[in-house]
């Protein structure tokens, strides 16, 4: 993903990866708009959850740290479903079947800090949109 241009400010690119009903979510998309932070967003319902970022994601996350296990998805799993879940594969292929079971929001941040979070933490994404210029800077 490459940098948006607008009116000689360049804005560097994140990607926002959820369900817009989720309200952590909710709270995230509207964080970024009140920062002035341009994001795209990927909605996990409508797009799926892409395999090939997924298999970066528990890469550099682990799987442990993707699967909601707090949620309705994860409680509406049969006990074998869930039991199931013990491995970064079998993670995969849940997570993949059930695009809710996710924690959210994922957040692939673009910058000189590129990396993956998961989860909303305010203080995190402020230290990452001033080490990242994702505010934007003149040209």
């Amino acid at each position: 993903m490459s940098p948006t241009r607008r009116s000689g400010i360049i804005l560097h690119m994140i990607t926002l990866f959820g369900i817009p009903n989720c309200d952590t979510v909710k709270r995230a998309r509207a964080w970024l708009t009140d920062e002035g932070v341009a994001y795209r967003f990927h909605d996990f319902k409508k797009d799926g959850v892409p395999e090939p970022l997924l298999d970066q994601w528990v890469a550099e996350l682990g799987w442990d740290a993707l699967v909601n296990r707090r949620g309705t998805t994860w409680r509406r799993l049969d006990d074998a479903a869930r039991a199931a879940v013990v491995d970064a594969a079998s993670a995969k292929a849940a997570l993949l079947a059930n695009p809710s079971l996710v924690k959210r929001p994922v957040v692939a941040w673009e910058g000189k800090d590129d990396g993956i979070t998961v989860g909303f933490d305010a203080g995190q994404w402020q230290r990452k949109i001033g080490n990242q210029g994702l505010q934007g800077t003149q040209t």
